[in-house]
């Protein structure tokens, strides 16, 4: 009894780290499924795959440097036998740098190139908050125009239309310098500024979802929520929180301006006497021109909210956000919101090198957007059933050898296939094809090993016609959707089975559907 007391105690118990999950076949195959279309679109802008691997020296992410004797909270680090600290990626734009500076005079310019892969957050996991997960990016490094951002969101805007998201997405684009120009044009700009400029703009986001009296609240004194919580505000002046609604265009409407036109005559005004924040007005209204011009001003649209990522962008910002409603855990209707996003960042190359080297590009948040898919039903994440292998049972273990060479010819034939490796008899053996969803089993006894043949159960019509036999007497009678065949027929018969049930599985049909 201590005996099997003490194996309990050294059982080890199975647990996921918090932060991680795993994924199944249907869900790994379906994410395939949406990964090849955005590589597809990806392509078609004439961008090129790049993979970088999933650790780089510490110093080379740039965010996270280390301190004293080791790295920051935020990203997973650990020490080299050289004593050097290593970090797992925590985005895919960092290593990215790191490539092009090692690489700078062999790889063509304009750079543009596509990356897909998990990146790694050492933060507190939570709802929705992973630890692990996989963004897809496009950059173009080295076009300091800002006619590589307009073309960033437009790749950004036919990705979504291919993924069949179609009217329910929307493109918004701002600018740092625009951004930078406001803060200065109310009196915000120096380094001792930095927290009030940071809860203006968290204002500025929240746009959308409190509207022009709710962002007055939090421009001033504060405001206070249905909760009763309170949220300090910026303290502004009503001058300059006038200022700021004008900038905005959200001067009491409800409603922000319906067109590009619109938003930079707000911003050009808002801006007067500020250099950096007319160049930044200046660049949208380049980037509106190209957009007009190829058709896309209905899809991309200028808009004062976004205020991603200001330590890290120099330029245009821009993210890609979906407009249909969803139900929250509160049972409220709100937006999806943001699936990817991105911007100008100059200065992240040129940490490498002596001369600047302008970059640019987004990142799409791969699980979020899957989500969102899932939301939709969108067809693209159904594709076409895919069927489980072919079981051979092995009813004569003797004979293994002889059940062997039948897999062995139906994978010849490109059918997936495989051995009933366990222990168990017929029935058990019948019930483990019936849980891989293999569309037929393959049956041969001694009888049919004697007469050169095999019996094939077709299991998913057998399942069709077992749901209306009533009786015992009746299923063993019928023997669903089982027949005989030679040895020699056994791949064509399979063949049509899986035709049956899957059309285009046979090879011929797969190439003349292309």
């Amino acid at each position: 009894m201590a005996k099997a007391d003490s194996n309990k105690a050294d059982t080890l118990k199975p647990r996921l780290p918090r932060g991680f999950v795993d994924r199944r076949e249907d869900e790994i195959a379906a994410q395939h499924r949406m990964l090849e279309t955005i590589r597809r679109s990806f392509e078609l802008y004439g961008f090129e795959a790049l993979e970088t691997p999933f650790v780089e020296y510490t110093e080379a992410l740039g965010k996270f440097l280390p301190d004293l004797d080791r790295p920051n909270e935020g990203v997973f680090s650990f020490q080299d036998d050289d004593e050097s600290w290593l970090s797992l990626r925590y985005d895919l734009t960092a290593p990215l740098a790191r490539h092009v500076a090692e690489h700078f005079d062999a790889i063509p310019k304009p750079y543009r190139s596509f990356r897909a892969g998990y990146v790694f957050r050492n933060e507190k996991p939570g709802p929705g908050r992973f630890r692990q997960f996989m963004q897809f990016d496009a950059d173009i490094v080295g076009a300091g125009s800002v006619a590589a951002d307009a073309e960033i969101c437009m790749l950004m805007a036919d990705t979504l239309e291919k993924l069949g998201l179609t009217g329910q997405y929307v493109v918004k684009v701002n600018n740092r310098k625009v951004l930078d120009g406001l803060m200065e044009s109310i009196g915000l700009s120096g380094p001792d500024k930095a927290g009030q400029r940071l809860t203006v703009l968290r204002a500025i986001d929240k746009l959308d979802r409190l509207g022009d009296a709710g962002v007055r609240e939090l421009l001033g004194a504060g405001r206070k929520d249905e909760s009763g919580d309170f949220t300090k505000g910026a303290g502004l002046a009503d001058e300059a929180i006038g200022r700021v609604l004008a900038f905005t265009g959200w001067t009491g409407t409800g409603s922000a301006p319906a067109d590009n036109a619109t938003t930079l005559s707000n911003f050009e005004a808002s801006l007067a006497g500020s250099a950096i924040g007319l160049e930044g007005v200046r660049e949208l209204a380049d980037m509106a021109a190209l957009f007009a011009a190829a058709g896309y001003e209905d899809r991309i649209r200028i808009d004062p909210s976004v205020v991603r990522g200001l330590e890290y962008y120099t330029g245009p910002v821009y993210e890609a956000e979906l407009t249909f409603p969803v139900t929250n855990e509160d049972g409220q209707t709100v937006r999806f919101g943001s699936v990817s996003g991105g911007g100008r960042y100059d200065g992240l190359v040129g940490r490498f090198r002596s001369e600047p080297v302008p970059a640019t590009g987004f990142s799409i948040g791969v699980s979020r957007l899957f989500s969102a898919l899932q939301l939709v039903k969108s067809p693209l994440l159904e594709g076409t059933a895919k069927p489980g292998p072919v079981v051979v049972l092995v009813l004569d273990r003797e004979n293994i050898a002889e059940y062997q060479r039948l897999v062995s010819s139906l994978r010849e034939a490109g059918i997936r296939a495989e051995l009933y490796l366990g222990g168990s008899g017929m029935k058990a053996q019948m019930k483990y094809a019936d849980r891989r969803g293999s569309p037929c089993a393959i049956i041969q006894g001694s009888n049919e090993r004697e007469a050169g043949e095999v019996q094939i159960k077709d299991l998913i019509e057998g399942a069709k016609a077992a749901a209306a036999i009533t009786s015992n007497a009746e299923w063993k009678a019928a023997r669903p959707a089982q027949f005989s065949v030679p040895v020699a027929e056994m791949v064509e018969r399979v063949w049509d089975v899986l035709e049956t049930h899957f059309p285009g599985s046979r090879p011929e049909a797969s190439a003349e559907r292309n």
